[in-house]
């Protein structure tokens, strides 16, 4: 999941001196709202940027096969870049990366990750960039925090002809029964319905990303990795659903689940199954 959340912010500095990618309405960036979950992640930016997994290459693999085109050299903005985990794996291929982040402490971290790297502040329903200006757009855990009816046709503006638009989470391998048995406690301590292990098919999957009428690509990726025990509760713990549960509850169940999990993996090094779920659209 992103993070992404409040008001407008005039930067700092000029976009690392690619002010043509701005966007200005009156010298402000344009008003953003967005949930209060979606707020929750400000709370716990350092957190979130040390212990959130990152993305295996075949993520970054599979959006050049798609869009036809290489990541070098690509102008693109990473959409609710959070703490700057995608944005950097983008600058790491070759592509000239500006990320867009609505929260203050996220965008701090990110600017302190990646200091060579525009951060700009700012959400996909009303993006702070210029039309015609990339030719990547991506969505790394945030599509979810936007409203489709108004972040689809900012993309629409923002791409160049041919550009692409990728959103993709790390959605939970729930297949692998302790992780399935652990999200059935979550759901209990936040009082909500226990995640179906049934994914959607590709056509379901396009409509709830709200992408109908686009021509879209969908891939399913497999990966894992090892972590220590407390990486993997703050891991956990950064999730919005328990930034904004009551303390005394949270406390309560991260306690029992290190229990749990000291039993379960008394090595104290526990691998994390994902499957990352991408969707790529081209423009016409």
């Amino acid at each position: 999941m992103s993070r992404d959340r409040c008001g407008p912010e005039r930067p700092t500095r000029d976009a690392g001196g690619r002010s043509g990618l701005i966007a200005r309405r009156g010298s402000k960036f344009r008003e953003m709202t967005i949930s209060s979950r979606a707020e929750s992640f400000d709370m716990a930016a350092a957190q979130y940027a040390a212990s959130r997994p990152g993305y295996p290459p075949a993520v970054f693999d599979a959006v050049e096969q798609i869009a036809g085109r290489r990541l070098a050299g690509a102008r693109a903005a990473d959409v609710g870049a959070g703490t700057g985990i995608a944005t950097a794996a983008l600058r790491d291929r070759g592509a000239e990366v500006i990320a867009v982040e609505p929260g203050a402490a996220m965008a701090g971290e990110c600017r302190k990750a990646l200091p060579g790297v525009p951060v700009v502040r700012g959400d996909g329903n009303a993006l702070p960039l210029a039309g015609a200006t990339c030719d990547l757009i991506t969505y790394a855990q945030s599509w979810q925090w936007t409203d489709p009816a108004r972040s689809v046709p900012e993309a629409l503006r923002v791409l160049r002809p041919a550009g692409a638009l990728a959103v993709w989470w790390n959605t939970t391998a729930f297949d692998v029964p302790w992780i399935r048995a652990q999200h059935e406690r979550i759901a209990g301590c936040c009082e909500a319905k226990p995640p179906s292990a049934a994914r959607p098919d590709d056509g379901d999957a396009i409509r709830l990303a709200g992408l109908t009428g686009l021509r879209v690509t969908r891939r399913r990726l497999p990966w894992a990795r090892v972590v220590d025990l407390d990486t993997h509760l703050a891991n956990l713990g950064s999730r919005s659903a328990f930034l904004v549960l009551e303390e005394a509850r949270r406390n309560t169940f991260f306690a029992e689940e290190r229990r749990l999990l000291r039993q379960a993996f008394p090595s104290g090094e526990i691998q994390e199954s994902y499957v990352v779920d991408l969707l790529v659209a081209v423009r016409p």
